[in-house]
Order: C-alpha cells, then sequence, then structure tokens
C-alpha cells in the first residue's frame, strides 16, 4: 500500500504534498564555458566565464526536485575518482539522499563540457565514463513501495528497467526521460513506462522519419508506454495518451541559458504526478519551473523555488 506523502504549506494552495522521488541515472561533473557565440569551427574562442559543477539528466532532475521541496533519492553509477566524489558531495548538499549513488574502484566518471552563448543556446561534448558494472541487483528494490513517483534516463537502461518494473508492481508512477539513445534501449523500456517525456531530438533520432510530431507521438504509445510527451523548446509541448492528442504553449520568457532545461522539466513533472496532481496540471508546472529556468545562468542554480514556479503558473491564461 502506498505511503501518505508528507506535506509541506503553501499560502496559495492550503498544502502541497511532499513526494518522495527516486531518480535513477545519469551524473555527470559538468565544466561550463559562457561564450558570446558558439563555435562553428576549428580555432579558439575565448571564454567570458568558466564555472564547473554537478550535471546529467537525472541528477539534475533530482536536484531540480529536492529545490522545488521533494523528498528525492539518486540511485546511480560513478567512478571512485574525483570528479564521481565531487558529485555525490554536491547532490548530498542539495539535500538529496546519495545512499544509493555508487561509486566504483575502476570506473570512469561521466564528465561534460558544456559551452553556452550569450543568447542562451548551448553545444555539450559529453564522455559518457567508463567501465561501470551494469548489473543492478543491488539496486534496493524493496524501497520502491515507500515511493510516490520515480524517474529514469536511458544511460542505465539494466538499472531503469529494473525500477520501473519494480514501480509497476506498486502502482507507482514512473516517467522516462527520452533524450537521445538507441532504439533498442526504448523498445525495452517504454513497455514499463507511464510517461514518456522526449527531447526533439530524442523523438526524431527514435521514430521513423517523414513523420509529424503526432504520428512520432502515437509511434511512442504503441510500444507499450501510457502517455508520450515530446518537449519542443521555445514551440510548447506536445502530448498524447488514450484520448488523443493534446497542447501547451511555451511561457514567453528571454532566455539566457538553457542548459538543464529538460532535465528541470523532468524533475518538476515527477513531483507533480508524484504529489498526485492531474497530468495536464503536472505539465503546466514543469514547464514553467524549466521556463524560469532558462532566465537564469546555470543549471541546477537556475531552478526556481516552488513558491515562484507556483506563481508563474498561477498567471497561466489558457
Amino acid at each position: 500500500m502506498q505511503r501518505k506523502a508528507p506535506t509541506l504549506p503553501s499560502a496559495q494552495h492550503g498544502a502541497l504534498a511532499r513526494p518522495r522521488l527516486i531518480c535513477l541515472g545519469l551524473s555527470a561533473l559538468d565544466i561550463t564555458w559562457k561564450v558570446d557565440a558558439l563555435p562553428k569551427g576549428a580555432g579558439k574562442t575565448r571564454a567570458d566565464d568558466l564555472h564547473t559543477g554537478g550535471g546529467g539528466m537525472a541528477a539534475n532532475a533530482a536536484a531540480a526536485a529536492a529545490r522545488l521541496g521533494a523528498e528525492v533519492h539518486f540511485w546511480g553509477r560513478a567512478g571512485q575518482d574525483g570528479a564521481g566524489h565531487e558529485m555525490k558531495a554536491q547532490l548530498a548538499a542539495l539535500g538529496v539522499d546519495v545512499r544509493q549513488f555508487r561509486l566504483f574502484e575502476g570506473a570512469r566518471s561521466s564528465v561534460s563540457g558544456v559551452v553556452v552563448d550569450a543568447q542562451g543556446e548551448r553545444m555539450i561534448v559529453n564522455f559518457r565514463g567508463a567501465d561501470q558494472p551494469v548489473d543492478a541487483s543491488w539496486l534496493p528494490l524493496e524501497e520502491v513501495a515507500q515511493a510516490d513517483a520515480v524517474l529514469a534516463d536511458p544511460r542505465w537502461p539494466e538499472g531503469a528497467s529494473a525500477l520501473f518494473r519494480a514501480a509497476r508492481a506498486h502502482g507507482i508512477p514512473t516517467v522516462l526521460d527520452g533524450d537521445v539513445a538507441d532504439a533498442a534501449v526504448f523498445d525495452g523500456l517504454l513497455p514499463h513506462t507511464d510517461h514518456a517525456v522526449f527531447s526533439e531530438p530524442g523523438l526524431a533520432g527514435y521514430a521513423p522519419p517523414g513523420r509529424s510530431v503526432e504520428d512520432r507521438l502515437r509511434f511512442v504509445l504503441a510500444h507499450g508506454c501510457r502517455l508520450a510527451v515530446v518537449t519542443l523548446g521555445a514551440h510548447g509541448l506536445v502530448w498524447a495518451d488514450a484520448d488523443g492528442v493534446q497542447r501547451l504553449p511555451v511561457f514567453p520568457v528571454h532566455a539566457v541559458d538553457t542548459t538543464g532545461a529538460g532535465d528541470v522539466f523532468h524533475g518538476a513533472l515527477a513531483l507533480g504526478l508524484g504529489a498526485g496532481w492531474p497530468v495536464r496540471r503536472a505539465l503546466q508546472f514543469s514547464a514553467a519551473v524549466a521556463a524560469i529556468k532558462c532566465t537564469r545562468p546555470g543549471g541546477r542554480e537556475g531552478v526556481p523555488d516552488f513558491a515562484t514556479a507556483i506563481s508563474l503558473l498561477d498567471h497561466l491564461k489558457e
């Protein structure tokens, strides 16, 4: 039986359920350069600023959800190296439970180079790490019964599959971060997924070419998930389920830095679903959180608190 989530006070909304979330997948150390314009070829580019901090899809989602008020547990892998220790310490400092973030001797952690231009657009070069064991038998799956929602990205399919199967057995909602990955990964995960949320490149890479966004989402649904979403940046988002296709517009903001916006969206969505909100409300909230993040520099540093996100959401005019 699913436990009752503790609550946080909310001046405008009575009480916000404070859900317990499990986020599983990639943690990376991001080295970010701020430049006037993205490099177009070989040569040197002068950077105006440099920042090193934690990144990675599931890890960023965990950090965002913790900032928004959720109780968050991060399950993942990294190397027993400087980057691994730094990432674990940073998540712990944000209030994320990292007891199941394992650092393996002889493995190498994931490190990303991120270049952000004056308009907030970015390019990323990622080393996904090496020699991290794929075996997921050490995961404490008995703890899934106490969660209100779970999230995973596709970087550790074995772990994501184990987590989603356990969540499905307990009727706990699941969120899949549909970033770019091999089709076989999605083929294996979608039948166990409730909410598959794709980036535009992720959906384009998985669904057959030459189809409309709506048809691509129907293609995803046909592979087993219950709801398929694609985020389209400045063009809002589109989702499809058994009731058809629906759209949400973008929040009009001046983007400063889009780094981590998709990850933040996923973390906010897991919080909303874990709190028991209807899908549309949860998606609107996630879009508001991601929009505010884009107005601020940095990935995790740009995540708003719950009250700020709700304030923007309350001004939504449909």
